[in-house]
């Protein structure tokens, strides 16, 4: 089973008492040793999701139809249009494998550019603290970065007009009552839920193993834990 790159910032998640008793170990070591561990689990997060099938063959990030058409879509196919529902939810995912690996140099970014404070605050928070601060300090750039992307993909294999002749069909046999958002915009927002979904599956790793040092800065900080 593969341990985690995050799972070594684990310790940190202790009390900061636990810490405190560690006088060799100085607050910019622990800091920095928090930045490598959430770089390369981060990295990882992306990697399993930027290539063909890391959405589509992935249940927990997997971009269904939208709400709207899910309600719709057994109905559709008893008139024949099962193909077509198969074929949207394909390309959706594949531009979304498109997009994802755009966000590691952000998301990297992120954690460089992370403050003491922005440290010890995950250090001290919730189950999802780091999830929650990359959301904070990248959603929105990632979002302007991820959607000309998803929209190239789409576009290459028709996917806007696709959807929008799903969706006419639909609402012309009454089964969808109100215009989704366009599919770039659904698309994208999709595929940034999967992957803050897979950067909190790998911030979960790190309570459940903190002994997985991969480089002399976890080594030295995380080795030096007293448990």
């Amino acid at each position: 089973m593969r341990v985690s790159h995050l799972a070594a910032v684990g310790a940190l998640l202790l009390p900061l008492c636990a810490l405190a008793g560690i006088e060799s170990i100085t607050a910019s070591d622990s800091v920095a040793a928090l930045k490598t561990a959430l770089s390369q689990g981060t990295t990882h997060a992306i990697e399993s999701l930027g290539v063909v099938d890391g959405f589509l063959k992935n249940p927990e990030v997997k971009i269904p139809l939208p709400p709207t058409l899910q309600k719709a879509e057994s109905v559709m196919r008893l008139f024949g249009m099962g193909d077509q529902a198969d074929a949207l939810v394909v390309a959706m995912n594949r531009a979304a494998e498109a997009a994802v690996p755009e966000a590691k140099s952000l998301l990297v970014g992120a954690v460089q550019q992370m403050s003491l404070v922005d440290a010890r605050q995950i250090l001290t928070g919730g189950d999802d603290a780091a999830t929650q601060y990359f959301r904070k300090v990248s959603y929105d750039k990632l979002e302007q970065t991820f959607l000309p992307i998803v929209k190239e993909r789409t576009d290459e294999v028709a996917l806007s007009k696709q959807y929008n002749q799903f969706v006419g069909q639909a609402a012309r046999y009454g089964i969808v009552g109100s215009k989704d958002a366009n599919v770039e915009s659904y698309v994208t927002r999709k595929a940034l839920d999967g992957l803050f979904v897979m950067i909190a599956a790998e911030e979960r790793a790190i309570r459940k193993d903190p002994l997985g040092q991969s480089s002399k800065i976890l080594e030295k900080v995380f080795g030096s834990l007293k448990f």
